[in-house]
């Protein structure tokens, strides 16, 4: 029988959703005959009845392939256009409100709250000139519902969190190097090698690459 199925080709023929679909059945499970029919039932939206009529060959080929797409490298995304609205990514990290900041920590451990992680990073733009632009004011993660963005945009905002906590811990580690009389507290110490804030999600990060 012939089957004719979209593949996709980037992560961004992939949405949050499809993701959170997917690691809800495989998280910490190997990649099993069962799990490939899924695979391909999720990502390339194919009814698992017809899977299971498509050559072993090419269910295989076809995982690979859609593995592959997981470990590519992503950079962040500060502007897209999602239900008829552009969103932008937050403008001044420094000007995040606690509750945000609280919101964004809370449901970036979480994948099944991705999206509501998403919601606290990304707002519809409520003003642009040129390169800059204002995003609205944050008032809940459930505002607006971004489980249909696509990968790219979600990996793309992890990493960058992933790679700013490396820097930050790494210049906080080398001030603290030249201060020969600051006595750093063991609560400190505990939070810099364990990791403080935005360190639940980047165990997540390190799983996924």
């Amino acid at each position: 029988m012939k089957i004719t199925i979209n593949i996709p080709e980037s992560l961004n023929d992939i949405t949050l959703k499809q993701y959170q679909k997917w690691l809800k059945i495989a998280e910490d499970k190997k990649l099993d005959n069962f799990l490939k029919q899924k695979m391909i039932e999720i990502f390339c939206n194919v009814e698992l009845k017809k899977v299971l009529q498509m050559k072993a060959t090419d269910v295989s080929e076809i995982c690979t392939s859609i593995n592959k797409l997981f470990t590519n490298d992503c950079k962040l995304i500060t502007k897209f256009n999602y239900n008829d609205k552009e969103f932008g990514f937050v403008p001044k990290l420094d000007d995040m409100s606690f509750g945000e900041y609280i919101d964004l920590d809370t449901y970036m451990a979480d994948w099944q709250n991705m999206h509501k992680a998403m919601s606290v990073l990304f707002r519809p733009i409520k003003y642009e000139k040129k390169e800059q632009y204002l995003i609205e004011d944050y008032e809940s993660a459930n505002k607006y519902d971004l489980q249909n963005i696509t990968l790219d945009i979600v990996y793309g905002a992890i990493v960058f969190f992933w790679n700013l906590r490396n820097e930050l811990q790494k210049h906080i580690l080398n001030y603290l190097a030249n201060q020969t009389e600051v006595k750093v507290p063991q609560g400190l110490r505990d939070s810099l090698r364990n990791g403080a804030g935005i360190n639940p999600f980047t165990a997540l990060q390190m799983e996924m690459l």
